[in-house]
């Protein structure tokens, strides 16, 4: 993801705010359906195949193993880009769709990068909620939900702050499935750095608002409220930002204070409380959207 606007010089140098990684306390979620301690062991397993670039061979058999874990899990093709592919579950109902999705690949550098918050927290929470989602009594003529699982939104050359356009240069996976979908979704969730210790996800700065503002509602019933701050935050480009450019109401969940680009991004660093929170917030918004 690349940071847009005054800031972006400043910030492009780490990749990450300039600010410490605050320790803010995360509140306990009340008891819901949101199974965090799975979710963190999806995480743990994506970090143990190591750095995990767009097309290597360890994230294509990574995906391998992802894929049954999701309700109707297939792969979709990236057009021009014949070693990428999406992983796609699908809980069936009516059209427009609700999509949740996350990027599942790595950073190509730095040496030794294993991506815990910086993609496996997203996956594994996007994968656990379909799992949980699928447990549950489908609402009365549910929407759709699709859970993609993007390939390529790391570029192939290196870090984004180092790509003159990184819309163009990342973002493969979820620009192929916007393109593909977005005439048939309805809003878009997508998650990013999201399983971090003292996590805070004020509004990402594109993120739009009548979305966000019923997450926050969703996040108040399960009592974690102060993860989702009434706030703004840095505008970023990210896998949200096609499915904008095509009109379909869209959050992006980070926590742009964590240093997401380093090779600090290991699986300590994640919290299951944390996890736990969105998860449970994050499965209340979608339930709400099925019925709408």
């Amino acid at each position: 993801m690349l940071v847009g606007g005054i800031v972006a010089v400043a910030l492009a140098l780490t990749g990450s705010s300039a600010e410490p990684v605050p320790t803010h306390p995360v509140p306990t979620a009340r008891a819901g359906h949101f199974d965090a301690a799975t979710a963190y062991r999806l995480a743990a397993l994506q970090v143990r195949y190591g750095q995990r670039p767009a097309g290597s061979p360890q994230l294509r058999r990574m995906a391998d193993v992802l894929r049954p874990k999701l309700p109707g899990g297939h792969f979709e093709p990236i057009a021009g880009e014949p070693r990428l592919r999406n992983v796609v579950g699908v809980l069936e109902g009516r059209r427009p769709a609700i999509v949740v999705g996350a990027h599942y690949d790595t950073l190509v550098k730095p040496d030794g990068f294993v991506g815990a918050n910086n993609g496996a927290a997203g996956t594994a929470i996007v994968i656990q909620l379909a799992r949980d989602l699928a447990r549950l009594k489908r609402p009365r003529n549910a929407r759709e939900v699709r859970f993609v699982l993007f390939d390529g939104e790391e570029p192939a050359a290196g870090l984004p702050e180092e790509q003159t356009d990184f819309y163009d240069a990342g973002l493969r996976g979820s620009r192929a499935d916007a393109k593909r979908n977005a005439r048939s979704t309805k809003a878009m969730v997508l998650l990013d750095y999201v399983g971090n210790k003292g996590l805070r996800l004020p509004r990402e700065g594109t993120s739009s608002l009548a979305l966000w503002e019923q997450l926050r509602a969703q996040a108040k019933r399960a009592g974690v409220s102060a993860v989702f701050p009434d706030a703004v935050g840095t505008a970023i480009t990210d896998d949200h930002t096609p499915y904008l450019k095509a009109g379909v109401p869209a959050v992006d969940l980070i926590d742009w204070s964590y240093p997401g680009h380093q090779k600090t991004d290991t699986l300590d660093k994640l919290s299951v409380r944390s996890m736990d929170a969105v998860g449970e917030s994050a499965l209340g918004l979608v339930q709400n959207l099925r019925t709408r």
